[in-house]
């Protein structure tokens, strides 16, 4: 079996040189980006950690009624955020949800968009559909190595690592949505004289939000999911007490943090789970 790896094949080789040409002809790109994120990040963070903790978790709380109409939903998420200050997690829960937040604008912005484009051309979202399953299926520290080599250590390489990890469920499910449209629907709003964007907006678009917003609440997850890998990269939030305690082998700390993270995620899911309103 040697001749078999005698000729190995330069997998590992030209993503070096892709990332190096990147790097070095690139650079005015990177920054842009860069500061964009940067200022993404630095605004949700004021946002979030300027006011009065009560305050935030009385827009939090506004923003459940809103969503949910349910006063059950309410008093969790407020007992979740109370139990977080009494654990003394408010800074790192709002820097990680300040993470969360910011890979839902850029993924929402850019997924929503490519699966529209994805449900109207199907033999684009065959091409596509390769790439997905790689992004999602790669290990997520692989993710950790470019975003470095680009951005350093900070907030900005994890959350880049983030959107390329979660990007492919917003996309696949606005897709999903869209492409599931009835062609009943579509015959009826063509024959009312309907053209393509009035049938997006008004047929679609609608037919696909329970899909879009299921997509919404994955990306959060996801993101949520990426805290402690962005942690090593020098993001902020509930994954360094996380690195921490494994380090240290705190069993407290590391108990501590991952059970404030449940809490985040389980609030989160409650406050976006549109579909189960009343």
């Amino acid at each position: 079996m040697e001749w078999l790896t005698e000729y190995k094949i330069p997998v590992g080789k030209t993503a070096k040189a892709i990332f190096d040409w990147v790097r070095d002809n690139g650079e005015f790109i990177l920054d842009g980006i860069s500061t964009v994120m940067s200022s993404m990040i630095d605004g949700i963070l004021w946002v979030l950690q300027t006011p009065s903790p009560l305050v935030v978790i009385a827009i939090f709380i506004g923003i459940t009624w809103f969503l949910q109409r349910n006063w059950k939903t309410c008093l969790f998420v407020l007992l979740g955020f109370l139990f977080i200050l009494n654990q003394g997690y408010w800074e790192e829960t709002t820097e990680s949800l300040t993470l969360v937040l910011s890979a839902c604008v850029v993924c929402m912005a850019i997924g929503v968009p490519i699966g529209i484009a994805a449900a109207h051309r199907p033999r684009m979202y065959t091409y596509l559909r390769p790439v997905l399953d790689l992004m999602q299926t790669l290990p997520t520290f692989v993710y950790l190595i470019p975003a470095i080599v680009f951005f350093g250590i900070g907030m900005v390489p994890g959350l880049l690592a983030t959107v390329i990890f979660v990007l492919p469920a917003p996309i696949r499910l606005t897709y999903l949505g869209v492409a599931s449209t009835p062609q009943p629907l579509l015959e009826a709003a063509r024959a009312f004289g309907a053209t393509p964007r009035q049938t997006l907006l008004k047929v679609e678009l609608p037919y696909a939000f329970p899909q879009i917003m299921a997509g919404l609440n994955q990306t959060i997850m996801l993101s949520l999911s990426m805290v402690v890998v962005a942690a090593l990269v020098g993001a902020d939030g509930l994954g360094v007490p996380v690195v921490r305690a494994l380090n240290s082998v705190n069993t407290a700390l590391g108990f501590e943090s991952g059970f404030v993270i449940v809490v985040v995620a389980i609030m989160l899911d409650r406050i976006l789970n549109v579909g189960a309103r009343k």
